[in-house]
C-alpha cells in the first residue's frame, strides 16, 4: 500500500528544534520493523468509506506513532532489552532519557492527529490514550493475590490493545462524518480485531518461536501476567502449583519452564485459539454492515491474517 510509505514519511518528518539523538531514535523506532496493522485498518477504513486520505495519513501516521510510544514505555516497565529482535532504547539509553522520548513520541502523534482539524478525532485520541495509561496503571498497581477472570482480562487487553484498534477504525469513520451507525459498527470492528490481535499474541508467548515473539518465551508468566492461556489452564485444574508458584516470580529459572510447558501440553492452548477466531468472527460481522465493496475485503481479510498468522 503506496500510502502506508505516505505514513511511515510522516512519522519520520524533521523538526528542526528537536533533539538530534532523538532524530536517531525515532528512526530507529520506525525502521525497525513492526506489522503497521492499526494505520493499515486507517487507511483501509478511509478507502472503504470515501475519506479525504491526505487527512487519514496525519491520522494513521498519529495512531502509528501513538503504538511506537507505547512500546517504549512498556519496554522501560517491562526492563526489555530487545524488541522484534534488535535492541530497544532502554538497552543503551538511561530510564530518564527513554521516558521522555516515549513523552516526546505521545506529543508527536497528538501534533499528527490534530492536523485532521477534527476536535471529535482529536477527543478520541485523548480518551485513547487515557484508557491505555489507565490499563496499565491497573496493572502495575494491581493485588497479584486476587485472582484475575475472563472479564478482568478482557477488561485490561482492551485497554492495552482493543481502544488503539477503535482509534485506527473508528477515527477515520468520524472524518467522513458517517453516521452513529456506521460508527458503532466501525468500533466494534475495532475492538473484536484489537482484542483478537492480543489474545494470539498472548498465546505466542507459550507455543511462538522467540525469532517470531522477540522475547524468551514465558516472559508474562515471569512478569506474573495472568494472561488468556493461563486462565484456561486454571479453569481445568485449579490450584496447580506449578502455575502458581510461577505467576509468583520465586525461582523464575526453575519455575517458569515447567508452568510454560504444562499449559503448553494442554487443552488450555486450542480453547485460546478458538477465542480468539470467535473475536474475530464478531469483527468479521461488523465489517459486513458496511458498504460491500474491495477495500472491505480487504479489511475482512486482514482481520484474518492478522489473527490466523499468529495462530
Amino acid at each position: 500500500m503506496d500510502e502506508l510509505k505516505l505514513v511511515e514519511q510522516e512519522m519520520l518528518e524533521p523538526d528542526p528544534g528537536r533533539c538530534k539523538p532523538v532524530d536517531g531514535a525515532i528512526a530507529h523506532l520506525v525502521r525497525s520493523g513492526g506489522k503497521r496493522v492499526r494505520p493499515r485498518v486507517t487507511l483501509l477504513v478511509c478507502r472503504l468509506l470515501g475519506t479525504d486520505c491526505q487527512r487519514v495519513i496525519s491520522l494513521a501516521a498519529a495512531v502509528e506513532t501513538l503504538h511506537t510510544a507505547t512500546l517504549v514505555h512498556d519496554d522501560i516497565i517491562d526492563g526489555a532489552l530487545v524488541r522484534r529482535g534488535v535492541p530497544t532504547l532502554n538497552a543503551s539509553w538511561t530510564p530518564g532519557a527513554t521516558i521522555l522520548t516515549g513523552d516526546y513520541l505521545f506529543a508527536r502523534a497528538a501534533d499528527l492527529a490534530a492536523r485532521t482539524g477534527d476536535v471529535a478525532v482529536m477527543r478520541l485520541f485523548a480518551q485513547t490514550l487515557m484508557t491505555i495509561c489507565n490499563g496499565e496503571l491497573h496493572q502495575l498497581l494491581a493485588d497479584r493475590r486476587q485472582p484475575i477472570d475472563r472479564s478482568e482480562y478482557l477488561r485490561r487487553i482492551y485497554a492495552k490493545t482493543g481502544a488503539l484498534f477503535v482509534l485506527a477504525a473508528k477515527a477515520p469513520g468520524m472524518l467522513a462524518a458517517a453516521g452513529n451507525k456506521v460508527l458503532g459498527h466501525l468500533q466494534t470492528f475495532g475492538c473484536e480485531l484489537g482484542i483478537a490481535f492480543q489474545i494470539a499474541d498472548d498465546l505466542l508467548d507459550f507455543v511462538g518461536s522467540e525469532s517470531q515473539v522477540g522475547k524468551p518465551l514465558g516472559s508474562d508468566l515471569a512478569q506474573g501476567l495472568v494472561t488468556l492461556p493461563v486462565i484456561c489452564f486454571l479453569e481445568q485444574h485449579p490450584g496447580d502449583e506449578r502455575i502458581l508458584t510461577a505467576l509468583q516470580g520465586a525461582s523464575k529459572t526453575e519455575h517458569v519452564p515447567v508452568a510454560l510447558e504444562a499449559i503448553r501440553n494442554s487443552e488450555a492452548i486450542e480453547k485460546t485459539r478458538d477465542e480468539a477466531l470467535q473475536h474475530v468472527t464478531l469483527a468479521r460481522e461488523a465489517l459486513l454492515n458496511l458498504p460491500d465493496n474491495r477495500f472491505r475485503q480487504a479489511l475482512l481479510d486482514l482481520a484474518d491474517r492478522s489473527v490466523q498468522r499468529q495462530l
